[in-house]
């Protein structure tokens, strides 16, 4: 039986769940809508990967994004890292010689600047949504164009037009009054390719030492136009991997896997978790100034795990009753 190991990246906007073999390949990959409800489609993944592979011999789990913490206690994850170590080392995994990595999702963005194989340096966005794939998808939206043409409908233009891009309201404002004096569509389209490109190097990028192989990562990198846009501002070659849209998920199951085999064991709680009933709630702890939220999660009426509190008072993790030796 082959041996596999799950990466769950839980985000804002999607949740990425994706199966590596023993070379790091990737098997099975699911992207789902996260849609504030990130335990249903966890368990909806988690039931589409038991459909596709039965029991499996899954032997490690890793879980990374926004809801890392919250993928981790129903998952049963053997390390939980933050999005710039998980796409750092899913980078280096396609390309050991990676120097800079550019990645672009829904609702954020960041670089991640790579060194012999080592992040030292990193940068998110801020608020502004200028710089984001939320961003594109309004603006298709309004232009009445299929996100996946965005980008093709970029690489026609001839003459594109200048359109401010520091801020995500005015980028709308100058691309309609654009539309307003007949500019063609795809100058236009490729106008906002260029200013999230500046909206980006200006923002997340600023001060920071660029330098190749870059590789692009993220669901943005499917946009042609994007791609474009940053090749010319860099005067670079810019990469983009097969799994562009799921490297943090990926990123998870390396870190998932090189943690299971150090320790011997995983605390994966087995294919079947999705078959579970989860609730979450609240504890307002009044003990001191601080005024903690505790996010208790409680399986099939069971208190499962409790965290959120900066003392450690209300801390409650289970014990490793789900450990599988291996």
């Amino acid at each position: 039986m082959d041996n596999y190991y799950l990466g769950i990246d839980v985000g804002s906007v999607s949740t990425n769940i994706v199966l590596i073999n023993n070379d790091n390949e990737l098997v099975f990959n699911r992207y789902l809508r996260t849609q504030g409800e990130p335990i249903e489609i966890i368990k909806s993944g988690i039931k589409e990967l038991a459909e596709d592979y039965g029991e499996g011999n899954i032997l490690g789990v890793g879980t990374t994004g926004s809801g890392r913490y919250l993928a981790s206690i129903i998952a049963g994850a053997d390390i939980v890292k933050n999005e710039i170590t998980s796409h750092g080392i899913a980078g280096l995994d396609y390309n050991p010689e990676v120097r800079t990595i550019i990645e672009i999702g829904g609702q954020d963005s960041k670089i991640i600047i790579m060194r012999d194989g080592i992040v030292v340096d990193f940068a998110m966005n801020t608020v502004c949504a200028a710089g984001t794939g939320s961003f594109l998808d309004r603006q298709a939206l309004r232009l009445d164009i299929p996100i996946d043409k965005f980008g093709e409908k970029a690489l026609t233009s001839t003459n594109p037009v200048r359109i401010a891009g520091r801020c995500a309201v005015f980028a709308e404002s100058d691309m309609i009054h654009k539309q307003q004096f007949g500019h063609n569509q795809e100058d236009i389209i490729k106008g906002l390719c260029d200013a999230l490109v500046r909206n980006f190097l200006s923002n997340v990028g600023k001060g920071k030492n660029i330098q190749g192989p870059i590789l692009f990562q993220g669901g943005v990198a499917a946009n042609q136009g994007i791609r474009q846009a940053f090749e010319e501002a860099l005067d670079m070659e810019v990469i983009v991997p097969p799994h562009y849209d799921v490297m943090g998920a990926m990123g998870a199951a390396i870190l998932g896997k090189e943690k299971a085999l150090s320790q011997g064991y995983t605390n994966f709680k087995g294919i079947d978790l999705y078959k579970h009933n989860y609730e979450v709630g609240t504890i307002e702890c009044k003990d001191c100034s601080n005024i903690c939220e505790i996010l208790e999660i409680k399986e099939d009426n069971e208190l499962l795990a409790r965290y959120g509190d900066k003392c450690g008072k209300w801390a409650f993790k289970e014990s490793n009753m789900y450990k599988v030796e291996k």
